[in-house]
């Protein structure tokens, strides 16, 4: 009988992951400088398109918390789509529509959509999970790179990697975990769209009629 021992050579390839991954880590709080300066420095977006590879687990919940942290500040105004790069009218598996129905959002009826011209070029901002995507944006659609947020980039906590890992074929654990993520992250973008307005209020700029001067 051969006996196969892989959970030496599973660790030295999680060690060498996390090797690779360390300048990411490392660079992360000025990464994280950087992100927000940029996105506060846009002017408001009308719309916000969220993508990740597939759009059935990870974007279609950022997407959908999002619009709730809007609704939650009072903003109607900005619109929040998603979408990914391949298999359309899919449905989101069991373990997103769980985990999401556990935190307040109905992924049911989500079913998903592939990133076009169109959709791209209407986005104020384009919001990723993987700094490939950002890049693959770019290249497909000429989006400017000050309009692309690798999501990661604003997490308030230490990372391991940029990317916001794809859960899916995973156990629920993992789900629970990136939407962790999405949310901490979310509560970051949320607090650069909602820019102040004369007076003391908050809102995004452009609801009190006239367009703010970006922050700085």
């Amino acid at each position: 009988m051969i006996s196969t021992r892989t959970g030496p050579l599973e660790k030295l390839k999680q060690g060498l992951r996390r090797l690779r991954r360390e300048p990411e880590r490392l660079c992360h709080p000025l990464r994280r400088r950087w992100a927000k300066r940029r996105v506060a420095e846009l002017p408001s977006p009308q719309t916000v398109l969220v993508v990740c590879y597939g759009n059935i687990c990870r974007s279609p919940y950022a997407a959908a918390k999002l619009r709730g942290l809007l609704r939650e500040r009072g903003n109607q105004r900005v619109r929040v789509d998603s979408a990914g790069f391949v298999g359309p009218h899919r449905e989101s598996p069991p373990e997103a529509i769980d985990v999401a129905s556990a935190r307040g959002f109905d992924l049911r009826r989500h079913r998903s959509r592939v990133i076009s011209p169109e959709s791209a070029q209407r986005a104020g901002l384009i919001v990723v999970m993987e700094p490939g995507q950002a890049r693959d944006v770019h290249r497909r659609f000429g989006i400017p790179v000050e309009c692309l947020l690798v999501l990661g980039d604003l997490d308030p906590e230490p990372i391991h990697t940029r990317v916001i890992l794809d859960p899916v074929l995973k156990p629920r654990a993992a789900f629970v975990e990136c939407y962790d993520r999405i949310d901490r992250c979310l509560v970051g973008l949320v607090d650069l769209l909602w820019k102040p307005l004369p007076g003391g209020q908050r809102g995004p700029s452009g609801d009190s009629g006239k367009q703010q001067p970006p922050e700085h």
